[in-house]
């Protein structure tokens, strides 16, 4: 058994997958094209928004054919159907050079990680954008598609050239995972990748801070007081003051910070990345 960091968290998610040959691999058995890149890019975002919103894909890259990318995501949102739909289409649109070019010059892939599951408890879904007839066959003429893959619900049903790639996100999830049942070179070198002594002090600050967002979350429904927040604003409310929120805001904030804090010097990470990560002083 090998000890390593879970894929659930973005950091270790984007480190794993964005070594160029674990992609190409990965795009190779979710999709079933062959993807001719140099590079692999992080937090990518463009230029100028598309629409009102901002889009920042977790790994893209693109080949003189294709646009791929690719997202984790670990918590569980109402809307992301809709809110990679929206990514997904940005990418398509981002390509019209004027009113006229309608044909996208790259077909766009987008492929959603979900490692929490979701509320219809599916393996695979797919968004496919070619028009069909009313017997369900396609006509050929768009080739753009979106795949939300939740590892959770991986079953004997589901496709062969995904399962092992499925398998492995999820049984990273605790922390440990034996590579003695996977055959695929570019899975084991993904645990290469994230074996938890290879993580970097940089690395390790961006989970706990990822962690404690999840934590969050997840309490912000039970009366979100897991770091004051809640609090704060309940208490800007009942004094019926826009300056009491914000000062119960503020109180919250830096009751999160100093909790961060707390958990980074327990992790051994250096003070001068805790007092990066945090906003905190030295002092």
């Amino acid at each position: 058994m090998k000890e390593v960091e879970s894929l659930r968290y973005g950091v270790i998610f984007k480190k794993a997958f964005s070594e160029l040959s674990v992609f190409k691999r990965f795009v190779l058995d979710i999709i079933g094209i062959e993807i001719e890149i140099e590079k692999v890019e992080t937090e990518k975002s463009f230029a100028e928004p598309v629409g009102k919103i901002a889009s920042r894909y977790d790994l893209f890259a693109e080949d003189v054919k294709n646009r791929i990318i690719v997202d984790i995501q670990h918590e569980r949102h109402a809307d992301h159907y809709h809110r990679f739909l929206h990514y997904h289409c940005a990418a398509l649109v981002e390509q019209a050079g004027n009113y006229s070019e309608y044909r996208a010059a790259r077909t766009v892939y987008t492929i959603v990680i979900l490692t929490s599951g979701d509320k219809h408890r599916q393996d695979v879904g797919i968004i496919d954008f070619d028009p069909k007839n009313l017997e369900g066959k396609g006509f050929g003429e768009i080739e753009h598609k979106i795949f939300y893959i939740c590892p959770k619900y991986m079953n004997e049903k589901t496709p062969e050239p995904y399962r092992e790639w499925l398998r492995a996100i999820e049984d990273s999830l605790d922390g440990k995972v034996d590579e003695s049942s996977y055959s695929i070179p570019e899975v084991k070198k993904i645990f290469n990748l994230i074996e938890r002594d290879t993580v970097s002090p940089e690395e390790r600050a961006r989970i706990i801070e990822e962690k404690l967002k999840d934590q969050y979350i997840d309490d912000k429904f039970n009366e979100g007081r897991q770091f004051g927040i809640h609090e704060g604003i309940l208490k800007g409310i009942a004094q019926g003051k826009v300056e009491g929120k914000v000062e119960g805001i503020a109180e919250g904030i830096e009751k999160k910070a100093r909790e961060t804090a707390r958990i980074m010097l327990k992790e051994g990470i250096e003070i001068k990345l805790i007092v990066k990560f945090t906003g905190l002083s030295e002092a």
